[in-house]
């Protein structure tokens, strides 16, 4: 019996059990499953194509129906924004533990419809019901769906060398904020309540929807924006890996460029995570043709997003780097991310503690 862990599949596993059985051959598949790649893409009409995202639909009540909405919708919404094409249309299969009521669903279904209406996302089928063994967070799964014209859309795979790398808002976004909103008490205890409040309030920064939505009105493709991607498990480190993966393209990253947040440095410092290696959904990473980057950066910064140049792609053959206190060593994956473990080991304490 081999171990398991929690969390994505790992890029030997995706590709040995999924990529192999892909179901009927059809032409019509513009971009199908890659590891790296937040979207399919399949062409509709001549000119025109979709993009969609598949994901669980992730729900805490603990931080409040209206947060933990808000928190899901944008979930879903940016890996499809990240197509570059306009968010249109979203499927919800909502899989409920038995113990939520009646006016609980009708809070929580409430914030779901106003979020997507927020982001111009019309919802259009689903399924919704109660089941034993269903329980938070992990409550079903909702795709998400893009469409425009079929020569403005963007994937990793379209990434090129000589394109500058540019990632928004910086390290592990999404670590520091959960851990903010579920264990304020115990952080503020030991880092102090500014920081908690710092940390807390990037949970409304953990979208990147924002940046999408700027990256098509700046230029898309030759323009100016290649790809982007937005850093989830693995974290920044593992996100720009899976999109020089997804290019075929070697890489060379300035770790002193990533941005990483004062509060970020200090709850990951406390709680034992590489804030580089942590779970960073908010934070996008794109590419952009060389002679486009600064610009794109000075409009995001504008549209007060962080930003930053962090390195650039390089031919496959010139490997990957990463570029830290003066010495050069090789990028690598980080495994597990370090959320998981960090996050379930306060978890545990905390409920060992409350006498549950």
């Amino acid at each position: 019996m081999t171990d398991q862990v929690t969390g994505k599949a790992t890029p030997e596993l995706f590709e040995r059990i999924i990529l192999r059985r892909l179901g009927a051959q059809d032409a019509d598949v513009l971009t199908p499953p890659k590891h790296g790649v937040d979207v399919g893409v399949v062409r509709v009409a001549d000119g025109i194509a979709m993009a969609l995202s598949t994901d669980p639909v992730f729900v805490v009540p603990a931080y409040g129906w209206e947060r933990a909405a808000w928190f899901a919708v944008h979930i879903l919404a940016s890996d499809a924004a990240t197509s570059g094409l306009p968010l249109r249309w979203m499927t919800v299969d909502l899989n409920l533990p038995p113990e939520i009521t009646d006016d609980e669903l009708t809070q929580l279904w409430d914030a779901f419809h106003r979020a997507c209406a927020d982001l111009g996302i019309a919802i259009v089928t689903g399924h919704t019901a109660r089941y034993d063994g269903c329980a938070w967070p992990m409550v079903g799964g909702a795709t998400c769906i893009a469409m425009g014209s079929s020569d403005a859309y963007v994937t990793p795979e379209m990434a090129r060398p000589g394109d500058r790398i540019v990632v928004t808002k910086g390290a592990a976004i999404e670590a520091t904020a959960l851990f903010a909103a579920t264990f304020p008490d115990r952080l503020a205890a030991a880092v102090g309540p500014e920081t908690v409040a710092a940390a807390d309030a990037l949970f409304e920064r953990m979208t990147v929807v924002p940046e999408a939505v700027i990256a098509r009105g700046f230029g898309l493709r030759d323009r100016g924006v290649t790809s982007m991607h937005d850093a989830t498990e693995g974290g920044v480190l593992g996100g720009l890996l899976e999109v020089s993966a997804a290019s075929g393209t070697g890489m060379r990253i300035e770790l002193d460029a990533i941005p990483l947040r004062p509060e970020v440095a200090t709850i990951c410092a406390h709680t034992g995570m590489d804030p580089y290696h942590a779970i960073s959904e908010g934070t996008l990473i794109a590419t952009v043709r060389p002679g486009r980057a600064a610009a794109f950066v000075g409009v995001l910064i504008d549209a007060g997003i962080d930003a930053a140049v962090v390195g650039e792609l390089l031919p496959a053959d010139a490997g990957r780097t990463l570029e830290r206190a003066g010495a050069t060593e090789p990028l690598e994956h980080p495994g597990l991310d370090p959320f998981w473990r960090a996050f379930g080991a306060w978890a545990a304490e905390a409920a060992a503690g409350s006498g549950s």
